[in-house]
C-alpha cells in the first residue's frame, strides 16, 4: 500500500507554521499594557490591574463578517475583511462602555493560502492597533471537505473591561439628543441582499462601480466597517454619553431600541446625507425605504444618546468626527422603539 501523509489528505502543517511565523510581528505590534506572555502558547494571559482597572467588569463579544466573505473570495480583496471582523466585535464592546483589551480570531479554510490569510490577519492587526486592542492569539484550521479549496471563514472574539458602575446605557431620559456617526458604506451587513442585487443586474465584480468614481464594484462595496472605539470612549470618559448603539443588521429600528429603557422612544428624522451606494442598491433592487432602513445602516454606523448636544458635538469634532443630529428621546408607553420620519424623495431616486 502507498503510505499517506496529512498533506495527502489536504492539510499542510508546514503552511500553518509558515503563517504563524509571518503573522507573529503583526501580533507583537498590537501589544498594550496588560498583555502577558507571547503568541503561540495554549492560552493568552491578561493582567487587568496592569491595564489600570481597580474593580472591572469584563465584557465579551463575538461576531463574523457574513457573506461579505463570498465577495472577498471571488475577488481576492482580503485585507478589508480583517478590519470588518475586528470592527464588528470592538464596536459592540464600546457601546457598553467597555474598553477593548484583547482580540482572538478563528480562520478556517479548505486549503490554507498563506498569502491570503496573511492579508486577512494584517487587516485584523491594523484594526486592533487602531482600537487599542491586543491581538493575543487565534486558531487557524485547514478543513478539506468542509470548505472548497479557495474558501475560508472567519470568526472574531473580543474582550473588554469597564469599571463597575460605568457600564452603558445609563441615565437615558426624555429630552436627550440622538447623534449619528457616519458610515462609509454597507460595512458588513446585508451582503446577501447586495449580492442578489448585483447578480440580478448582471454586473461583474470588476465592472466600474455605478455609484463611486475610479473604483470597481467590488472595491467600492468592500470598504471596511468603520472603527468607532476611540471617539466613543472619549465621549464616555468625559461623562457625556448615556447610551450608544452599533448600527448593524436590523438598522436603526432594530438596534437603537436595545439601549433605550422602557417608557421611551427615539424620534428620528431620516434627512442625513447617505453614501451613494444605498440609493443605488435601493433603485437597482427596487427595495422600499423601510426595508433599506431595516437591513442596512443607511449612512449611520453608530448612534449616540447624549444629554449635552453642544459639548458632545464639540468633543467628537476634536476626535475628527462630524456628529449628525438625527433625533431626540421622548417619553412613551410600552417597550422602547424607534419612530423614523422619512421625508418624501429622500434620498433622491429612492423608491417609495
Amino acid at each position: 500500500m502507498t503510505s499517506l501523509t496529512y498533506r495527502d489528505a489536504g492539510v499542510d502543517i508546514a503552511a500553518g507554521e509558515a503563517l504563524v511565523e509571518a503573522i507573529a510581528p503583526l501580533a507583537r505590534a498590537t501589544a498594550r499594557p496588560g498583555v502577558m506572555g507571547r503568541l503561540g502558547g495554549f492560552g493568552a494571559l491578561f493582567d487587568l490591574r496592569a491595564a489600570g482597572y481597580a474593580d472591572p467588569v469584563l465584557v465579551a463579544t463575538t461576531d463574523g463578517v457574513g457573506t461579505k466573505l463570498r465577495v472577498a473570495v471571488e475577488t481576492g480583496l482580503h485585507a478589508g475583511v480583517g478590519t470588518d471582523l475586528v470592527a464588528m466585535c470592538v464596536n459592540d464592546l464600546v457601546v457598553q462602555g467597555a474598553e477593548p483589551l484583547f482580540f482572538l480570531d478563528y480562520y478556517a479554510s479548505g486549503r490554507l493560502s498563506v498569502a491570503a490569510a496573511r492579508q486577512v490577519i494584517a487587516g485584523i492587526a491594523d484594526a486592533c492597533r487602531e482600537s487599542g486592542c491586543a491581538l493575543v492569539g487565534g486558531e487557524t484550521a485547514e478543513m478539506p471537505g468542509m470548505y472548497a479549496p479557495d474558501e475560508y471563514d472567519l470568526a472574531g472574539f473580543a474582550v473588554g473591561a469597564a469599571e463597575r458602575g460605568r457600564l452603558l446605557p445609563q441615565g437615558v431620559a426624555a429630552g436627550d439628543a440622538v447623534l449619528g456617526l457616519a458610515s462609509v458604506g454597507v460595512h458588513s451587513n446585508g451582503f446577501s441582499l447586495v449580492r442578489r442585487i448585483v447578480g440580478d443586474a448582471g454586473l461583474a465584480w470588476d465592472a466600474p462601480a455605478p455609484f463611486a468614481a475610479a473604483a470597481s464594484l467590488a472595491q467600492a462595496l468592500m470598504a471596511p466597517t468603520r472603527l468607532y472605539v476611540r471617539p466613543v470612549l472619549a465621549l464616555h470618559r468625559a461623562g457625556l454619553l448615556r447610551a450608544a448603539a452599533h448600527i448593524t443588521g436590523g438598522g436603526l429600528p432594530g438596534n437603537l431600541p436595545r439601549v433605550l429603557p422602557a417608557g421611551t422612544r427615539a424620534m428620528l428624522r431620516a434627512d442625513w446625507p447617505i453614501p451613494p451606494v444605498f440609493a443605488w442598491l435601493a433603485r437597482r433592487g427596487r427595495v422600499p425605504a423601510a426595508e433599506m432602513l431595516r437591513v442596512f445602516n443607511c449612512g449611520i454606523g453608530m448612534a449616540l444618546v447624549v444629554s449635552d448636544l453642544a459639548r458632545a458635538t464639540a468633543l467628537l469634532a476634536e476626535h475628527g468626527e462630524t456628529a449628525l443630529p438625527i433625533g431626540r428621546i421622548e417619553q412613551a408607553d410600552g417597550p422602547p422603539e424607534v419612530c423614523l420620519d422619512v421625508p418624501e424623495g429622500w434620498p433622491e431616486g429612492w423608491p417609495a
